[in-house]
């Protein structure tokens, strides 16, 4: 039989590949190395070359970097834009956000060398303030994205296999069904414990309880741990209803702490982005104020 010789890889082999990828080290870091050398150069230019006056900023090449920091404040707004067209290439996605990164960290440098240390109580300070926040929960939002999604993943997962949001809800509802056919030979002040806890919403709370993760007035948990205080005080009697009401309690403690994980970790997925945007359309406020004053009033 003829022998089949290796096929070579191709250029969409390649780039298939390359989709495993994570933008922080897109196409070997190349927005990270570039990044890096523009911020060396340019602290070199600040070092090394002679400039006269006192006020960095309005001398040429203070000029020159405050042009370069807010051009390059615009198109780091533009990375929303792009998300709505996913194309291949050059310029794709991941490779923007790559760029989106590793640029917004080196205007940390831009910034900072462009103003030339002078910081006070101004517009001017107020904008390189407000763009150190910008940046500062953008590397938050880049932990985030690469730690709590396998958090999330995680929590899906147990001995009987993964289960999914909607899974999670459907398991509540059915716990729901058991307690309640359960607590029926219950006496009413018992089965009247036992209804906080039917009645009790599993989304309930603020954005705060769930950012947390805390629920100090579940009342899942309150019924649960009633009912066993009463069940210490009563003597054991075979085929108590109150055990089964109690067994299946735990269970629903169980599966609304891992359900309130899971909106936990979707919350602080999300949480970063409550700064990181707001605060960017104040920083293009202020630059806009900042250079306005200096072309017209400095």
């Amino acid at each position: 039989m003829a022998s089949i010789a290796p096929r070579k890889r191709t250029g969409a082999s390649r780039q298939r590949t390359s989709t495993h990828e994570g933008f922080l080290t897109h196409r070997n870091m190349k927005w990270a190395k570039l990044s890096a050398v523009l911020a060396l150069a340019l602290v070199a230019l600040y070092v090394f070359v002679p400039l006269p006056g006192t006020h960095f900023g309005s001398s040429w090449l203070g000029y020159t970097l405050g042009t370069i920091g807010a051009l390059l404040i615009l198109w780091l707004t533009m990375l929303g834009m792009r998300k709505r067209a996913i194309t291949p290439g050059r310029w794709s996605l991941k490779g923007w956000t790559s760029a989106h990164v590793y640029l917004g960290l080196c205007l940390t440098v831009i910034g900072t060398l462009h103003s030339g240390f002078h910081l006070g109580w101004n517009v001017h300070t107020l904008a390189w303030a407000l763009m150190l926040i910008v940046i500062a929960s953008g590397v938050f939002g880049i932990w985030v994205y690469a730690t709590l999604p396998r958090a999330l993943s995680e929590n899906r997962y147990d001995e009987e296999g993964a289960i999914t949001e909607k899974q999670m809800i459907e398991s509540l509802r059915s716990l729901d069904r058991q307690i309640h056919d359960a607590a029926q030979p219950l006496d009413q002040e018992t089965a009247a414990l036992v209804q906080r806890s039917l009645d009790e919403d599993p989304f309930a709370g603020s954005f705060w309880n769930r950012l947390t993760g805390k629920y100090p007035g579940c009342a899942t948990r309150a019924s649960a741990s009633e009912l066993r205080r009463l069940r210490a005080y009563r003597p054991r009697v075979k085929n108590d209803p109150l055990d089964k009401v109690d067994g299946l309690l735990t269970r629903k403690e169980a599966m609304l702490g891992r359900m309130r994980r899971h909106l936990k970790l979707k919350a602080w997925l999300q949480a970063w982005l409550f700064v990181h945007v707001p605060v960017t359309f104040a920083l293009i406020a202020a630059l806009s104020a900042h250079i306005v004053s200096v072309f017209f009033y400095w």
